[in-house]
């Protein structure tokens, strides 16, 4: 056999076999990334509650020390009285008497109630009531990526960048 046929075929023979082990090998290894096309950050909405208060004015009644008005009833009576007492004569000027006497009382009667219910006082008072403040929270991330043409999404608990890592059997490390 002629030398440069054998070195020829050792050659060729050598590069057969390394192009068939690189084909192979690019075939195994597979893809190290994935491609991110999209990502969608996903939000919750929280409330947060918290407390507001504030100085109102509030008025208030007095407190009614004659409840029944009997003072006033008592003084418009004794003032009725004395003038009906100035009206007529004889049995007329009892009648006139008893007749103011009454009217006199259910008159101081009212007019005492009138004073008490605009016997008022004024305070301040705090008030307070409980609001939400209300806000947005990113709890993930819905990201679209491409592995060997096809497309996927998934879902993340953190931004990925423009890769998603891949491991040896070509799935995605999400951490």
């Amino acid at each position: 056999m002629n030398k440069s046929l054998l070195v020829g075929a050792v050659l060729g023979a050598v590069a057969v076999t390394a192009g068939g082990a690189f084909a192979t090998y690019t075939l195994v290894k597979g893809p190290e990334s994935a491609q991110v096309l999209a990502v969608q950050p996903v939000t919750q909405q929280i409330k947060t509650p918290r407390e507001v208060c504030k100085d109102v004015t509030v008025t208030r009644q007095a407190p009614v020390k004659d409840q029944h008005q009997i003072v006033g009833s008592v003084l418009g009576a004794v003032a009725g009285g004395l003038l009906g007492n100035q009206v007529g004569g004889g049995n007329g000027k009892k009648i006139a008497t008893v007749a103011g006497a009454v009217g006199g009382g259910y008159a101081g009667n009212k007019v005492q109630e009138g004073m008490q219910n605009r016997d008022t006082y004024t305070t301040t008072q705090t008030r307070c009531n409980t609001v939400n403040d209300i806000s947005d929270k990113v709890v993930g991330y819905d990201v679209r990526y491409s592995l060997d043409g096809k497309e996927g999404k998934v879902r993340m608990d953190h931004e990925p960048g423009s890769e998603i890592a891949v491991d040896k059997q070509g799935k995605l490390i999400l951490n």
